[in-house]
């Protein structure tokens, strides 16, 4: 069921629910340049025994375009304004991507949250990606040409030898239906919040699942999350829900049993 919300700025903010008849509520969260269609294996599997909430992030998807103050604060605003509408006690956030960021923002004022999951994001806290260098490797390429960015710069960080074709195409087909100066906006904050110092504020459990295409610290996570853990999927790029969805939502469910919210 499609449903809006407003954010905290007046942003229209389009989220789904599925199965609202369960104690637990799974709340999905999309990466950069996705959407709620990015978890539709997940809602298939797990619908029948969690309430589903599938969220478009501002700038993405049904939500509104229009932001002018694009800030990791008014992302967790964005989830804590959905949040606030669903009438269940037990949610469990489910991050991607640069979303990993603000799922874990939002949770510190959302009592609601008992568990958080990261999918193949903060890998290791200790590694810095500053502003200056988000605008040297990235943003300057997709200033010059954002469709041969994404068609053959972006390919080798996202994707592996063994991502799907047909997930290559896809996603490369949704990223070059935006403009290359909201592709750099929406992403920007990532690179702008103190995500260290956010992390000490979390105290509920942290899982990740995460890709073994590049390597996850969990020894150093755990300096900041006080209760953190990860499994690894492998022979997955960035994207291992729509990689490969059995062996995601295999993982996701071990997950939400070991927690046992």
């Amino acid at each position: 069921m499609d449903n809006y919300v407003k954010s905290s700025d007046a942003s229209k903010i389009h989220y789904t629910t599925a199965s609202q008849n369960n104690t637990i509520t799974l709340v999905f969260v999309h990466g950069w340049l996705g959407n709620t269609n990015w978890w539709h294996n997940q809602e298939i599997y797990f619908r029948e025994k969690y309430n589903i909430v599938e969220i478009d992030l501002a700038g993405h998807g049904k939500s509104d375009k229009s932001r002018q103050n694009w800030t990791a604060a008014q992302y967790a605003n964005d989830i804590k304004a959905v949040v606030n509408e669903l009438n269940s006690s037990e949610i469990i956030l489910i991050g991607h991507s640069m979303s990993g960021a603000y799922v874990v923002e939002a949770s510190i004022d959302l009592p609601q949250v008992k568990a958080i999951v990261l999918v193949d994001t903060l890998k290791d806290l200790d590694e810095d990606f500053t502003p200056e260098q988000a605008e040297e490797f990235m943003f300057s390429h997709y200033r010059k040409d954002f469709k041969s960015a994404v068609e053959n710069l972006l390919p080798h960080y996202l994707f592996v030898e063994k991502t799907p074709e047909n997930i290559k195409r896809q996603l490369q087909s949704e990223f070059l239906q935006n403009e290359s100066d909201l592709a750099i906006n929406v992403l920007r904050p990532l690179y702008e919040m103190d995500i260290r110092k956010i992390a000490k504020q979390v105290d509920v459990p942290v899982r990740a699942i995460n890709s073994d295409a590049s390597p996850t610290s969990i020894e150093n996570n755990k300096k900041y999350f006080s209760n953190y853990d990860s499994k690894i999927i492998t022979e997955t790029g960035h994207y291992p829900m729509l990689e490969k969805p059995d062996a995601f939502n295999t993982l996701l469910n071990e997950i939400i049993n070991e927690l046992s919210v």
